[in-house]
């Protein structure tokens, strides 16, 4: 090997090579993708992460090196000296390389491979967990490689916008103490004090403020964090986050900063200038009530409309509109047992319109997906010429009035079916959410996975402070240092479900990709935040006193956000699971198929951190 690596250094990348190329004399290092043994001569494609370049070996050019070649299998890592020419008539427009070759001269073998349990291609046919088995090979696929390219430019172009801002990159701790709020926590016993934890941090927010606190104005970091939550195609037990942090600002300040941050982003990504989409690099805004009303969802995908009618309201106007269960829900508002403000179950409409196509076999199959998100049902009613409903047991119980008003407020018309839920908000709102985009994939509005190349963002703004916990309390939707409006400051003892904040998300597609707030900085309606939220002063100390304490220090007015870098990489990716843009992911089950992990702990490993595990039995 002494001649290859420490005489013959690598001349080019496997992907770089073209027609300027043709006669130099170049060195190239990778693995055997293909291997072919074609009339003597042996024909390889040589892969490495920029790219694939096809190598003949003659035996006319050098017969030792050809009959070393014979010997080349699939993921050999191979070190080749050869020269670069016109590959003519034979020439591969499907291959960037592909209008020239290199003819082997020397060939060094630095490490064979056995054949491995999969293809390396970009369309593999194995399933996804054999391939986390042997990630390190999944990783060689040049699809994947490629999204860590991206995932690459997306964070150095990070760094350097917020280094041209004046931002400095500070990084905060991941060992940290418990606090409530936000997701739930990875906890890490203490060796040094018995029967004491430490929490993995969900994110550096605490921390962040007291940087503000400190003085440094502007703070960025990318952050490795982590949640124990239930996974999805979208996250993962341990993520990273580009966090930021900024003082003496308002909420369009920062809007304008993170608006620059993602034109940056898609144009280092993707080549994309998202100012041709959105004039000086501004995102429209969508109020939270406006976005659940309409969409379901706080974070609704734009790229199509199919908007959801909040039908609660003329139902109870018409008393249920001769609807059974519909007059259920309408007599429990007429007696006051359900606030129109705050409502317990709510009644909602989508209408799919003529031009869908759709069978009453497809829309029956439309049932399924509602019984997957928590729904009993789909009621639904076909719209005839004469505005009459048919294909639903509403034609024999809705009477007309209700019928012309539901049509008139979904705008539904002849030939379009209307779907009808009814339940508890949060359910329906889901329901309806999921069923919306489901319709929206089926009707080709948008495709299975990634963008269609329509890139939609928008930031949903103004959503409240507090939301209701089952036992009827209160907690914080974000945490307890969001800045209510000024406005509804009067409202944080007397109805504090209506107290907007700010507090913000950015969208993609239908993706939360990051979200934030301006802080709540003044200690008397801190004080007022934490009584809503059931936390007297002592309470309030024990949990989050450092915090506190630093507020009293002369803290300015200030605000942020967390950016999910792995959902951009992934969306930006075009790919359909977080899991292909994260290096070794765990799996759903929060498994790492790779290492075998989580697995147990010796008795003495346990006893140094001062904890018994208990198994709990199986039924």
């Amino acid at each position: 090997m002494a001649r290859f690596i420490d005489e013959l250094k690598r001349s080019h990348r496997c992907g770089e090579l073209r027609l300027d190329h043709v006669g130099q004399e170049v060195v190239l290092f990778g693995w055997v993708h293909t291997y072919r043994d074609l009339g003597g001569c042996v024909f390889i494609d040589l892969r490495d992460r920029e790219g694939i370049t096809q190598v003949v070996f003659e035996p006319q050019v050098n017969a030792d090196t050809h009959k070393v070649a014979d010997t080349l299998r699939k993921e050999w890592v191979i070190g080749v000296r050869g020269k670069v020419r016109d590959r003519g008539t034979m020439r591969n427009p499907k291959m960037d390389t592909g209008d020239i070759e290199v003819t082997g001269v020397e060939l060094m073998i630095f490490n064979q491979s056995p054949t491995p349990p999969f293809e390396i291609e970009d369309d593999p046919r194995t399933n996804e967990e054999l391939r986390l088995q042997y990630r390190f090979l999944d990783l060689r696929r040049p699809r994947v490689q490629k999204l860590f390219k991206l995932r690459h430019n997306v964070a150095q172009a990070t760094r350097r916008y917020f280094d041209e801002h004046g931002f400095l990159e500070i990084e905060t701790p991941m060992i940290v103490k418990y606090t409530p709020g936000g997701a739930r926590n990875f906890i890490v016993p203490s060796r040094l004090h018995a029967g004491q934890f430490y929490a993995l941090a969900e994110s550096p927010q605490l921390y962040k403020q007291m940087l503000m606190v400190s003085g440094f104005d502007r703070y960025f970091q990318i952050v490795k964090c982590f949640r124990d939550e239930d996974l999805r195609i979208d996250r993962q037990p341990e993520f990273t986050q580009i966090d930021v942090e900024m003082s003496f600002i308002n909420q369009d300040d920062l809007f304008g900063m993170i608006e620059g941050l993602m034109v940056n982003i898609f144009k280092a990504g993707l080549g994309v200038d998202l100012t041709e989409r959105y004039p000086g690099g501004k995102f429209p805004r969508l109020d939270f009530y406006e976005a659940m009303e309409k969409y379901g969802s706080d974070k609704p995908d734009l790229r199509f409309a199919l908007e959801h009618t909040d039908l609660t309201a003329i139902t109870v106007e018409h008393e249920g509109g001769g609807i059974p269960f519909f007059g259920d829900v309408a007599q429990k508002f007429k007696n006051g047992e359900y606030r129109l403000d705050l409502p317990e179950a709510i009644i909602k409409a989508l209408v799919i319109p003529a031009s869908a196509g759709f069978s009453r076999a497809d829309v029956d199959a439309f049932e399924t997906v509602v019984k997957q998100n928590g729904g009993k049902g789909l009621a639904r009613a076909k719209v005839a010429p004469d505005g009459t409903w048919t294909q639903s047991p509403f034609k024999k119980w809705a009477t007309d009035a209700y019928r012309e008003a539901v049509n008139a407020q979904t705008g539904a018309q002849p030939g379009d079916t209307i779907l009808f839920q009814v339940g508890p908000e949060a359910r329906v709102h889901v329901i309806m959410a999921n069923l919306r985009v489901h319709i929206a994939k089926k009707m080709g509005l948008i495709p299975e996975t990634g963008s269609g190349g329509d890139w939609n963002l928008s930031w949903v703004v103004a959503p409240p402070i507090f939301e209701r916990e089952e036992d009827g309390g209160w907690a914080a939707a974000h945490h307890a240092f969001t800045r209510p409006y000024d406005e509804d400051l009067d409202l944080i003892e007397n109805d504090p479900g209506k107290v907007r904040c700010y507090r913000y998300d950015l969208v993609l597609n239908g993706f939360e990709i990051g979200g934030g707030s301006i802080r709540l900085h003044d200690p008397e309606v801190q004080a007022r935040v934490f009584n809503t939220l059931g936390l007297d002063g002592e309470e309030a100390e024990r949990l989050f006193g450092f915090l506190l304490k630093a507020l009293r220090y002369g803290a300015p007015p200030h605000g942020g956000i967390a950016l999910g870098l792995d959902r951009i990489a992934m969306l930006l990716g075009e790919t359909n699971s977080i899991r292909d843009v994260v290096s070794f992911p765990k799996t759903q089950k929060a498994t790492d198929l790779l290492t075998d992990c989580p697995d147990p702990v010796s008795d003495d490993q346990l006893a140094d951190v001062h904890i018994r595990t208990v198994i709990p039995k199986k039924d």
